[in-house]
């Protein structure tokens, strides 16, 4: 229920998109998009994947999980791609953590060290998020500083948790709260990992902020940045719901706070549309990624001694 409810619920958004706008702000989205808003999301993502990979071995590092720079670099693209082409929108962090494990021989740490990456990223987000809307007008911005307050204690909360002695008890909670408290004291908060984390995150936001402006401007949006900025940043807020291939609450929280805003949520769709072609077209290299991994199984001895002898059994 829980997995068809994940599918259907950004179906029924998109549906409902249609029914109120009608198709016209999804197809003029589409012929927005220009060779310019392409090559520039081609180069920001470039960026914030670096700083992404950046960020994941720093935190698999601190789990004790060895990574290098180039092999986090294809696998995050690899990431990127199947997140934006398939259901979820987690299935390819799923897999990056899985293929990771199985090279280094710890399915687990290595899983934990994506979850923890992926955890740090949506913290900062969500910090920068809060500061941003408290500062500049927004459709929220009533509701901000309970948000605010909010925020601060549970990230006070889980410091200190992190800090705490690691328990005793032999118990599965036990056991659970240990390895929690262990992974965010060694992987995330330790003093040479936590400044490097932040600033790798403040970068993805930041570029993710650029992507969602350029698409903006590309759809005909003319409002000036200071009343743009929390728009995008409320957009990303709603892009960690779950999808179908990115599509879904996207189009549905950035037509609202266009709404909201006074700038049309016809405009808000067309602009979401934008961006989930941009930030497609820049996934491609994690599809090459893909192909390159495929051929180099079925190239490998293991794959090509396996074809022989099943060859030998039918003759």
């Amino acid at each position: 229920m829980w997995r068809w409810g994940g599918l259907a619920s950004p179906g029924l958004v998109l549906a409902l998109l249609v029914w109120r706008l009608g198709t016209g702000p999804f197809v003029g989205g589409l012929r927005a998009v220009d060779i310019r808003a392409l090559a520039a999301a081609a180069g920001i993502v470039l960026l914030t994947t670096l700083c992404s990979a950046w960020r994941w071995r720093i935190v698999a590092r601190g789990l004790g999980v060895t990574l290098s720079l180039p092999a986090a670099v294809a696998a995050y693209y690899r990431s990127v791609f199947l997140n934006v082409t398939l259901p979820g929108g987690v299935v390819g962090d799923v897999h990056r953590g899985v293929s990771h494990g199985r090279e280094v021989g710890d399915v687990s740490r290595a899983l934990r060290a994506v979850v923890w990456e992926r955890s740090a990223g949506q913290v900062v987000q969500g910090v920068l998020t809060v500061a941003v809307l408290l500062a500049l007008p927004s459709p929220v911005r009533s509701a901000m500083p309970v948000v605010a307050a909010t925020v601060v204690v549970v990230l006070v909360t889980a410091v200190v948790a992190a800090r705490a002695r690691p328990g005793r008890g032999r118990s599965a909670w036990a056991r659970v709260r240990s390895t929690v408290a262990g992974d965010l004291r060694e992987g995330l908060l330790a003093r040479r990992a936590w400044p490097v984390i932040a600033l790798a995150s403040a970068l993805v936001v930041a570029g993710h902020t650029a992507t969602f402006l350029i698409a903006a401007r590309t759809a005909g949006t003319t409002a000036p940045l200071s009343e743009m900025l929390p728009i995008a940043l409320l957009a990303m807020t709603g892009m960690v719901l779950p999808s179908v291939a990115g599509w879904g609450p996207r189009e549905g929280v950035v037509a609202w706070a266009f709404a909201a805003a006074g700038l049309g949520a016809e405009r808000g769709v067309a602009t979401a549309v934008v961006y989930g072609v941009m930030v497609l077209f820049a996934s491609l290299p994690g599809a090459a990624v893909l192909v390159v991994e495929w051929w180099r199984r079925t190239r490998s001895p293991s794959a090509t001694g396996s074809r022989l002898r099943e060859g030998a059994i039918h003759a």
